[in-house]
């Protein structure tokens, strides 16, 4: 990861978790030419717990926008430990974010904007936000949110 993005991800004063490990049979990241794929990725705190429960019971929309904001934190950090110094983002390319929620919750697109704005912190508007779907299902280990990403390197 490329020195440029740790000293803005440090001059913003964000704190990045410890990467997760695989919880299973694939890979956190995979670089294909210029194209890096993130694998979903769950709200991993600094002291390497998990932001856990339900969204519109356990959790209140504004909790689970922070959740995907740790999301977000929790992503860099991975990119950072599982690609080589020299990698640049140039861009986010693609972003799904899955919400842990009840089947009457209906605000998916504004948990995953805690995501969304803090790449666009990282990167800027037009480079930090790409396409994005944002959708409600079951997931593991009952985390609030698990966010995958693609994003394009500097050649």
């Amino acid at each position: 990861m490329s020195i440029q993005l740790k000293n803005r991800i440090e001059s913003m004063g964000l704190v990045l978790p410890p990467a997760p490990k695989p919880a299973g049979v694939y890979r956190p990241v995979l670089i294909l030419e210029n194209q890096l794929y993130v694998s979903g990725q769950g709200p991993v705190l600094n002291d390497g717990g998990l932001i856990q429960g339900k969204v519109g019971s356990v959790l209140n929309k504004d909790e689970a926008k922070n959740a995907a904001r740790q999301v977000g934190l929790t992503m860099l950090s991975s990119i950072i430990a599982h690609t080589p110094p020299s990698t640049k983002i140039k861009r986010v390319i693609k972003v799904l974010g899955m919400v842990n929620a009840t089947p009457e919750f209906e605000d998916h697109p504004f948990v995953i904007n805690g995501f969304s704005e803090l790449m666009a912190d990282i990167f800027g508007t037009e480079k930090g936000i790409g396409v994005r779907s944002a959708v409600g299902m079951s997931l593991p280990q009952n985390i609030a949110v698990e966010i995958e990403a693609l994003f394009l390197l500097e050649p």
